[in-house]
């Protein structure tokens, strides 16, 4: 940044210093604020809006999964010392396969790379090509030398009013806007015409367009099913994993519950049977003393 800065202080300071020596006025230069164009550039705003609405619904879905694995981390800290090794290992498995998904969901969602990233720049673009042909026709008509971007790399530490042409700009813009709607209504009767006219030959041409652009979206269309069927291979064979381990640790617990029953049941024998062979026992002994008794009596 600081390169560009110099480079661009050298230069106008060259152009001035030639210019001086040849007596003729010094460069022409003016700016533009693209952050104040694109504020103000309904379309942009409105893909804005529709984009930070999506944006939102993604933090809501990748809160909605925090949670989840932090109640999940909750409960296995509450039941760690009732648990066998095994069992604790399978659920910290079980957290960390969820958190290696919640990563990757925030990676393909708000990473650099990622869905929101891609269709910002997808927006902006088209916008900035738009800015860049106004900026280029602006500059040739009026013979500006020099166009700078107020809010890009380059620090303006002074910049008079009088040199923005951000609202010449977008002046330019709507103006191209509404020619391309007109235009765009004028072939869009155009294109109703032709097809009510039924005695009406088609056009070789236009039909061969169609027939591209058809093969490109099937195309399109062929790739991003594929992707999207391997992504739901991918969640089911984890959604699979994940229910087996599930089941797998749901059993284990049946069968040391079970187990525990069995246990208490084969104890509570027992005592059963200890305490009925004591009462036997005493019996015994009360019948031999009663035994004894009669004899002395008699």
């Amino acid at each position: 940044m600081k390169t560009k800065v110099l480079f661009l202080l050298t230069m106008l300071l060259t152009l001035s210093t030639v210019n001086a020596q040849k007596r003729v006025p010094g460069a022409k230069v003016g700016y533009i604020d693209m952050e104040y164009i694109l504020e103000n550039v309904t379309a942009y705003k409105e893909a804005n809006t529709q984009l930070e609405a999506k944006a939102q619904r993604w933090k809501n879905e990748i809160q909605k999964k925090q949670n989840a694995i932090d109640q999940m981390k909750k409960n296995l800290s509450a039941e760690r010392v009732l648990l066998t090794k095994e069992l604790v290992d399978e659920r910290e498995e079980e957290i960390e396969i969820l958190e290696e998904e919640l990563q990757t969901y925030q990676q393909d969602r708000f990473g650099p790379y990622g869905s929101l990233m891609v269709q910002r720049q997808n927006m902006v673009k088209p916008i900035q090509d738009q800015v860049l042909n106004a900026v280029q026709d602006i500059a040739k008509k009026r013979r500006y030398d020099f166009v700078f971007d107020k809010s890009a790399d380059v620090v303006m530490l002074y910049s008079s009013k009088k040199f923005d042409i951000s609202d010449l700009v977008l002046r330019v813009i709507n103006r191209d806007e509404k020619r391309k709607g007109r235009e765009a209504k004028i072939e869009a009767r155009n294109e109703k015409s032709k097809f009510d006219d039924e005695n009406s030959e088609p056009n070789p041409e236009i039909e061969a367009k169609k027939q591209a652009a058809a093969e490109k979206k099937a195309e399109r269309q062929k790739l991003l099913d594929e992707r999207k069927q391997k992504r739901e291979e991918e969640r089911e064979a984890k959604k699979k994993a994940y229910e087996e381990k599930r089941k797998k640790l749901i059993e284990a617990r049946e069968a040391k519950k079970k187990a525990a029953e069995e246990k208490r049941r084969k104890r509570a024998e027992e005592k059963r049977k200890k305490k009925e062979e004591r009462e036997k026992q005493q019996e015994e002994k009360e019948n031999e003393g009663n035994g004894e008794g009669a004899g002395n009596g008699k």
